[in-house]
């Protein structure tokens, strides 16, 4: 056993440790250096809803990291927003979206978007649907 210039004992090997920090990857080294999801350049947005894909949950014959593994298994659970996958994995959400890239790219995962503020009901109509249902 070594040590540091701080005095700090150092195990042989360790030079990926900081005893305060904890282990550390660089995010690049976690996406191979990409900054965009895939190829077909699917933005996520922190919202968008992430569902494991049901009909290839069982199947593991594609070769994933552990950041894949750990998406995969907090999406197992139930369907979850981009910033909940990454506060979930302890990750950057650019990674996480570059993560999710790929494994909605091998078919493992859907995304949902959300619907759209102009696209939802006018409140006026909803409040009548109230009031009507109010009166029977």
């Amino acid at each position: 056993m070594t040590q540091d210039v701080t005095g700090t004992p150092r195990v042989q090997g360790s030079q990926w440790y900081d005893n305060e920090a904890g282990p550390l990857v660089r995010p690049y080294a976690m996406t191979g250096g990409r900054t965009r999801p895939g190829p077909t350049g699917v933005r996520f947005d922190l919202i968008a809803l992430v569902t494991l894909d049901p009909g290839v949950a069982g199947t593991d014959d594609t070769p994933l990291g552990p950041e894949h593994r750990t998406l995969i298994s907090l999406c197992r659970t139930e369907t979850q927003s981009v910033a909940e996958l990454a506060a979930g994995a302890d990750l950057p959400v650019g990674v996480v979206r570059v993560l999710l890239g790929d494994l909605l790219e091998l078919g493992r995962v859907t995304v949902h978007r959300p619907v759209p503020p102009a696209q939802l009901p006018d409140e006026r109509i909803l409040r009548e649907v109230i009031e009507g249902l109010r009166a029977l």
